[in-house]
C-alpha cells in the first residue's frame, strides 16, 4: 500500500437519515398531512412514523424506493414547472392523464407502482 493510499480520506457513508430528511422536506413543500405521509411511506405503524420523524431509523427497501421516486418526482416538477409554488401545487391539480385525478390522489392509492406511474409521467414530460 502506498503512502498516498494510507493517507487517503475514508469515504463517509451517507447519513442514514438523509432519505427521511429529503422526504420530510418534500412533505412540507407539498403540505402533506400525517396520514398522506404515512401512506406515501408505505403505511408504517404510526409509532414507527413518529420515531422516523423524531430521530430517524432503519428503512425497508420498499420505503427507500418510495422516497427515491418521490424525490425524483419533486426534482422533475422543479424542471417542468419553473415556478416553485406552482410546481408544489401541481400534485393536487386534476390531470387528464390520470383520468381527472390529481397525481397526489394517484400516489395515495398506496402502492409503489402508483408513485412510479407519476414519476414515469413526469419523466416523459421533461423529456427524460
Amino acid at each position: 500500500m502506498t503512502t498516498a493510499a494510507k493517507n487517503a480520506p475514508i469515504p463517509t457513508p451517507p447519513s442514514p437519515h438523509r432519505a427521511l430528511d429529503v422526504f420530510f422536506k418534500i412533505a412540507d413543500a407539498w403540505k402533506l398531512t400525517i396520514e398522506q405521509q404515512i401512506t406515501l411511506l408505505g403505511a408504517p405503524a404510526r409509532s414507527t412514523f413518529y420515531k422516523w420523524k423524531k430521530e430517524g431509523g432503519l428503512l425497508s427497501a420498499d420505503t427507500e424506493e418510495r422516497i427515491s421516486h418521490l424525490a425524483a418526482i419533486y426534482k422533475a416538477l422543479q424542471i417542468v414547472v419553473p415556478d416553485p409554488h406552482a410546481a408544489d401545487a401541481w400534485i393536487e391539480r386534476p390531470n387528464k392523464y390520470f383520468g381527472g385525478r390529481s397525481a397526489l390522489d394517484v400516489m395515495l392509492d398506496g402502492k409503489l407502482t402508483d408513485i412510479y406511474a407519476v414519476r414515469v409521467y413526469l419523466d416523459a414530460q421533461r423529456g427524460g
